[in-house]
């Protein structure tokens, strides 16, 4: 990988592992400050809080604070958790109650919310947010959501195992080179020394002989 494709590919997947972060700050992050994240289903509070907005709810400490106009988020039953609109309050202390609407709603809720059932009032919301985090929440999308973050890892550090693979590779082939040059540096001095002892015989004969003589 050359140096410009493997700058483009920082970038890239930098990026993508940004907005990945980004995204889960968004809806696991807000938890941490004691905020609570809810994806919104149904139009019953447009145009204020669209269907597929995420809401981030703050706990309500006082449930005697809560006033007429104010919108809560409650649990509607054991599975349900619904946001609407304060339209009057009802009772006090142990007996304090709710009446509550949605605001696209013709008509009120059946039944008036008890302050133990609240969970807190919205802040702030994000449109179209819901529908990612609905997705990923549940399957097939949390597989998808794994295989991915499987795959921002190896973007991020393939590139890193590559080069480090390329690196050993060429320091194999300089240790080969050195190798062959040893190698290459021992037969030189092998043939020097065949061809001195090749130079040295016919001297020790002609001295021998000459001692022969004498």
């Amino acid at each position: 990988m050359n140096g410009t494709m493997k700058k483009i590919w920082n970038i890239a997947t930098w990026v993508i592992v940004a907005a990945v972060v980004i995204l889960a700050l968004m809806l696991v992050g807000a938890r941490v400050i004691g905020m609570q994240v809810f994806t919104v289903l149904s139009g019953s509070m447009e145009p204020e809080y669209h269907t597929g907005s995420i809401i981030y709810v703050t706990p309500i400490e006082d449930p005697t604070t809560i006033e007429v106009k104010q919108v809560i988020t409650f649990m509607l039953d054991e599975n349900t958790v619904a946001t609407h609109r304060v339209i009057e309050v009802i009772g006090e202390g142990e007996e304090l109650r709710f009446r509550t609407k949605g605001d696209a709603n013709n008509t009120e809720d059946g039944t008036p919310v008890h302050y133990k059932n609240i969970i807190g009032t919205p802040v702030f919301t994000i449109p179209y947010l819901g529908y990612v985090a609905n997705f990923i929440q549940n399957p097939p999308g949390t597989y998808i959501a794994v295989a991915v973050g499987v795959m921002l890892l190896l973007l991020v550090f393939l590139p890193d195992l590559m080069a480090k693979s390329k690196d050993d590779d060429e320091d194999d082939d300089e240790d080969l080179d050195e190798d062959d040059e040893e190698l290459e540096a021992v037969k030189n001095s092998v043939a020097e020394l065949e061809k001195t002892a090749a130079v040295a015989a016919p001297k020790r004969r002609r001295a021998r002989r000459d001692i022969k003589r004498d």
